[in-house]
């Protein structure tokens, strides 16, 4: 394991272990999330990335310790799911979804002025301006997962948690995505932990990444972790690799299809 340069942590995972039935999910894991950074989780399917943040948000049982360090009070988190699961047949408009959790009057008596501003506010931050009346079931994929960026930001996190950030989004979305939460993290100043299979977007935008296959296999800055030896050991035989020798520190690139964006079903 590869340990980062010296930074104040957010988040300490200590000796994290998770069983699901006789399954060993998670075994041993301990880890860093530093304080401001874009930490990515990777893995191969299976390996534990989502059952790590689930553990972390307190969806499923766990032993070890997840330790909030530094900042002398616990963190406002706010979390951003891969999928969100409704009725897109649902006569809901995105203004309504985005308020329904903090008016208490019904939203047939219209929305509160108050309320549709900061509504407004945030839809602005993501670049949803002009889409508050449209049905939320109306949405494309990309659309979606912004209107839940900013419903997440309304929470003004100091750790903003986000399991496949662009999932079902295609690879120049998930591109501006990502840039998204750069400038958002940056003008914000929160840390940003995520999973994510795409190497192209963890190499260009991760400050540091965890490499986990039920256990703790490499952490550390993109350049130092993304080897060879560290991706075929998560994945197996892996066509692109990322020669870190060639690149600029903190940045590393994959030449295979994973992350070029030339995708093919198996």
């Amino acid at each position: 394991m590869i340990a980062s340069p010296s930074a104040e942590i957010a988040v300490r995972f200590e000796q994290i272990s998770v069983h699901l039935g006789d399954n060993l999910i998670l075994d041993q894991v301990s880890a860093n999330v530093p304080r401001g950074s874009c930490t990515a989780i990777i893995g191969p399917n299976g390996g534990g990335k989502t059952t790590l943040l689930l553990a972390f948000l307190g969806e499923l049982p766990y032993t070890g310790q997840i330790r909030f360090t530094g900042s002398g009070h616990p963190l406002r988190i706010a979390y951003v799911p891969q999928r969100l699961p409704f009725d897109r047949g649902m006569p809901l408009t995105v203004l309504e979804f985005m308020v329904m959790g903090w008016q208490r009057s019904p939203l047939c008596f219209g929305v509160r002025r108050p309320y549709r501003l900061r509504a407004m506010e945030l839809l602005h931050s993501v670049g949803m301006d002009g889409l508050e009346k449209r049905r939320l079931g109306a949405l494309s994929g990309g659309e979606l997962q912004r209107v839940l960026l900013a419903l997440a930001l309304g929470e003004e996190p100091e750790l903003l948690v986000l399991d496949e950030p662009a999932s079902g989004v295609d690879f120049q979305g998930e591109q501006v995505f990502c840039e998204l939460l750069k400038k958002l993290r940056h003008e914000r100043g929160f840390t940003q932990l995520m999973v994510s299979h795409n190497l192209s977007s963890v190499t260009h935008h991760a400050s540091h990444v965890i490499c986990l296959k039920h256990r703790v296999v490499a952490e550390g800055p993109p350049r130092a972790v993304l080897t060879h030896q560290t991706l075929t050991t998560i994945f197996g035989p892996h066509m692109g690799l990322v020669d870190s020798r060639a690149l600029p520190d903190g940045n590393a690139s994959c030449t295979s299809a994973c992350c070029t964006g030339e995708h093919h079903d198996a």
